[in-house]
């Protein structure tokens, strides 16, 4: 066998015999280890989160919802007093704690306080024209709002995701007849159709769910959430679809066809994994513009029953004591203000972040 360190004729390989161990030079450690990880190995989802995190405005706004959230479930378990509670002194009612500015004592609240010597906990922003502390009502009235919000979110996800997933994979007539019923529903004015089922339903709900935990809710916001199930799907439905029909003529998903792959199975393991982008983005921001309808159906009066409220109740209460106590009307308006932007700035962070067609 020739040796190699001579180069033989007609031969690509290098003449060792030219070199001596002078003529290289050895490799540094953080060399090595270049050669050795060329990158860190990370996930969809990881690699999203990352440049998330550069973004300041989403950063921004996720530090404001943060701090919203804990307010709200920290500040009932601080505050003694009831969204439906009229303030009262030692089981008296105190009828001269009606429209108190913010951090002010009634005089029952400021005779006790002289007589016991002991401190209550102050108003922070007044109370309405009932005596109820209304800190703690804009506190249950986000609560209302973020949760309607966040429900509508999910169910306009399940309903959009499945009805698109269907369409969208299986195509053909079936896709044809589909989306003309999306079409049908993007022609029926929501706000009519709200409107009529609260009429409708007004009177055959409110028998039935006397006595359940939705009684608190009222039939005005069950049929609220029945019109988003109903109507506010369309959208994620149509963004499914025409994903789906990009990615399903792919190699990976005539494969697993090839293989006996159920379509089921094709959809939950191959296809809707791949839509995750299109789902997180269009889900962010469904959160805003429920809590939006919410709000503005509140502040018509088609909100939630009283004595519990919303932020657009809130806004519609204070509509006829607008000259004299102001801020009962701004104080919900900010706060909708606040919400509605942090999430739509949360939303487009999201999108940049996720959406490969932008990196």
């Amino acid at each position: 066998m020739p040796s190699l360190d001579k180069k033989q004729f007609l031969s690509a390989q290098v003449d060792l015999s030219k070199f001596n161990d002078a003529s290289f030079e050895k490799a540094t450690d953080e060399e090595k280890k270049q050669q050795d990880v060329m990158g860190e190995s990370t996930t969809f989802f990881k690699d999203g989160m990352r440049r998330l995190r550069k973004n300041p405005f989403a950063m921004g706004s996720i530090v404001v919802l943060a701090l919203i959230i804990l307010i709200i479930l920290v500040a009932p378990h601080i505050c003694p007093y009831s969204y439906s509670q009229m303030i009262s002194v030692n089981g008296c009612r105190d009828k001269s704690s009606a429209n108190l500015a913010p951090f002010q004592y009634s005089e029952m609240e400021q005779d006790y306080i002289e007589k016991t010597g002991k401190s209550l906990f102050p108003h922070i922003f007044g109370t309405d024209s009932l005596g109820r502390d209304y800190f703690i009502r804009v506190i249950y009235g986000t609560r209302v709002s973020l949760s309607v919000g966040i429900v509508a979110a999910l169910m306009v996800l399940i309903i959009g995701l499945i009805y698109g997933s269907i369409a969208g994979y299986f195509g053909g007539t079936l896709d044809l007849i589909m989306m003309r019923i999306v079409d049908i529903i993007y022609s029926l004015p929501d706000m009519l159709i709200i409107i009529l089922l609260s009429v409708v339903l007004q009177e055959t709900l409110t028998p039935v769910l006397k006595g359940t935990v939705f009684s608190k809710l009222g039939a005005n916001m069950i049929s609220m959430f029945i019109v988003f199930g109903l109507l506010y799907w369309v959208g994620m439905a149509r963004l499914i679809r025409g994903q789906i029909l990009s990615i399903k003529n792919n190699e990976y998903v005539l494969a697993a066809r090839c293989i006996g792959t159920k379509s089921s199975r094709i959809l939950r393991k191959h296809i809707i994994p791949n839509c995750l982008s299109v789902i997180i983005i269009t889900t962010a921001l469904q959160v805003p513009s429920a809590i939006f309808t919410e709000s503005y159906l509140s502040f018509l009066g088609l909100g939630v029953a009283d004595p519990l409220t919303s932020l657009g109740s809130l806004a519609n209460e204070a509509r006829g004591a607008l000259q004299s106590y102001p801020y009962r009307l701004v104080i919900p308006a900010v706060v909708i203000c606040l919400i509605v932007l942090a999430l739509n700035l949360l939303g487009d962070g999201l999108r940049d972040a996720f959406d490969s067609k932008l990196n």
